[in-house]
């Protein structure tokens, strides 16, 4: 996770549970291509409370881990 990812993730009182959540019961709904760095995932879910929607957006790195760049409360 970025440092970005995590300031924007407290911004919006979302614990890492919250992201946890999003990333392994949500979808990916967008595919961002146009990066040098790599195709970026789009993915919505829900939080750890089943309530608050959530989007991630992150990218596979060569090592094959999920970078997560931004996290947000989806409104």
């Amino acid at each position: 996770m970025t440092y970005h990812a995590a300031e924007e993730m407290a911004e919006d009182g979302l614990g890492i549970l919250d992201v946890e959540s999003a990333i392994l019961n949500g979808k990916v709904i967008k595919r961002e291509k146009g990066d040098p760095r790599g195709i970026k995932y789009v993915v919505k879910g829900i939080g750890a409370s089943q309530i608050t929607p959530i989007g991630v957006v992150g990218r596979f790195k060569e090592t094959g881990i999920f970078l997560i760049i931004t996290v947000y409360k989806i409104t």
